[in-house]
């Protein structure tokens, strides 16, 4: 049974990474309902880099370009400026905030639904009322445009709020058209992902349970095999529809969950 669980949670984690409806909101709360936990949430935070690893492969000849005409193409240089502004607020508050955001919001099943909802009310509003995009290039944003999406995904910091909504919301008020907007949001991902992943593992190291190693390593490949899938449904679905359907989706999660709590119900 603890397999299954770590196979839906790998599976659940690689396909709500990079769409609005914040994964860490559905990892904890089928943990929740599911009975599952492991010691400093090693496991919640381990399989969250097969998510990462997936979507470096996607983009890597892409970011390896960057990295080659770093030196010499102007557009290369403001790319990797325009991704460590938008990164900054969240290096700052994350290292401030890291122990009550781990121990109050993440231990808070309530708190993840209501945020799901809010944040579900005003991606549909945004999504539908957005300024006219001027900005159509991921890779070609200001640093103005790229700090107020970076003071956007701090939202992200109250799970449930999503990563990735939370960019949006800030791209698409900024100008960003859509498709953009989500480029955007998979680049910063990368870095913001990642810097977390390392903190997390340096301020909960010593409470960590490595013994299950099987079922992380379940929850990895599944989160990587199906986030490779996602990315790129993602972009062709937005570019024709948008983000309305996600923001139902989430209603739905946050709606339910509190329901499911009102009750006490635990499947396990």
């Amino acid at each position: 049974m603890d397999y299954l669980i770590a196979l839906l949670l790998g599976f659940v984690e690689g396909l709500t990474e990079y769409i609005p409806v914040s994964s860490t909101g559905h990892l904890l709360l089928l943990s929740h309902f599911l009975n599952f936990s492991t010691t400093g949430k090693t496991f919640e935070v381990l399989i969250q880099l097969g998510a990462v690893l997936a979507l470096l492969s996607l983009y890597f000849n892409r970011l390896w370009n960057v990295v080659i005409t770093l030196p010499s193409n102007p557009q290369s240089r403001g790319f990797v400026i325009s991704i460590l502004v938008a990164f900054l607020p969240a290096l700052v508050l994350g290292v401030l905030l890291h122990d009550f955001i781990k121990g109050v919001l993440f231990e808070s099943p309530q708190t993840i639904c209501y945020a799901l909802i809010i944040g579900g009310i005003l991606l549909w509003l945004v999504d539908r009322f957005a300024p006219t995009p001027t900005h159509s290039d991921a890779m070609r944003l200001d640093v103005k445009t790229a700090l107020a999406i970076g003071l956007f995904q701090c939202l992200a910091m109250i799970p449930g709020m999503s990563r990735s909504g939370s960019t949006l919301i800030g791209a698409m008020l900024m100008k960003v058209e859509k498709k953009a907007a989500a480029e955007f949001s998979f680049f910063l991902a990368m870095p913001t992902m990642a810097g977390a992943f390392a903190y997390d593992i340096y301020k909960t190291y010593d409470q960590m349970d490595f013994s299950d190693v099987g079922l992380i390593a379940t929850g990895f490949i599944a989160a990587f095999v199906t986030a490779l899938f996602v990315v790129r449904a993602v972009l062709n679905f937005v570019s024709k529809h948008g983000y309305g359907v996600f923001a139902l989706w989430r209603l739905a999660v946050g709606i339910t969950g509190l329901i499911l709590l009102h009750y006490g119900v635990v499947f396990r």
